[in-house]
């Protein structure tokens, strides 16, 4: 069965038996890569396909989208992946559980007020930029300070996120993104999307982020973390 075929169930088996071998061959454990599923441009009855597949983490690039699709949806992580715009930060905290793309201080720093104002203590990733067409993430060299001052934020930042370049050195570049992750600290480390995501694997991404693998082909937009 082709990665566009088959029902949404049937490419969640697909996937989730895909991603334990290659982390096996990889001399990890079985189940210690989570599958993201990237909603985007989805409707919410494939999210709850998603669901009730057994997937428990689902994620969004927009939020207008998000607030449309995941108010009523069965118990979730829901993950913002897309750029975080400072002026809505308060609207991303009410909807959210994770954010993924953390890139710089402004954002954190707006997304801390947001939980403090909500009671909430927000789980964030650091993005790092790992891409030379990437327009956002931090440079890897200055994730660890970036994450120490959303640390003292009140934020709990959790490891880094990454998009693979197009075109290039992958390799070199997962590579960058792990010793980012290292430095950083946390438990997850989300790389690897539905064109790189076996090489995404074997250099430790504890979290994949699969739109076309999950949900089949989309309309094309600017490449995303998804």
């Amino acid at each position: 069965m082709s990665l566009a075929s088959g029902t949404v169930a049937e490419r969640v088996a697909t996937m989730r038996a895909r991603v334990g071998e290659f982390a096996v061959a990889a001399g990890r454990a079985r189940g210690s890569v989570a599958i993201l599923a990237v909603t985007k441009s989805q409707p919410a009855e494939a999210v709850r396909a998603a669901l009730d597949a057994g997937l428990s983490d689902v994620g969004e690039n927009y939020l207008q989208e998000a607030r449309a699709k995941y108010a009523d949806l069965p118990p979730c992580t829901k993950h913002f992946v897309g750029h975080v715009q400072t002026n809505k930060a308060k609207a991303i905290v009410k909807v959210f559980d994770v954010v993924q793309s953390v890139d710089r201080l402004d954002a954190g720093l707006a997304l801390a007020q947001a939980a403090r104002d909500a009671g909430r203590r927000l789980r964030v990733l650091v993005q790092v930029n790992v891409s030379p067409g990437e327009r956002f993430g931090t440079r890897p060299g200055d994730a660890p300070e970036l994450a120490a001052r959303l640390r003292a934020e009140g934020l709990a930042v959790d490891g880094v996120m990454a998009i693979g370049p197009l075109e290039g050195d992958v390799d070199a570049a997962f590579a960058t993104a792990r010793t980012a992750f290292e430095a950083v600290g946390g438990t997850t480390l989300s790389l690897g999307m539905s064109d790189d995501w076996e090489r995404a694997v074997r250099h430790g991404s504890t979290m994949v982020r699969l739109g076309t693998a999950i949900f089949g082909p989309r309309p094309a937009r600017e490449r995303s973390p998804a």
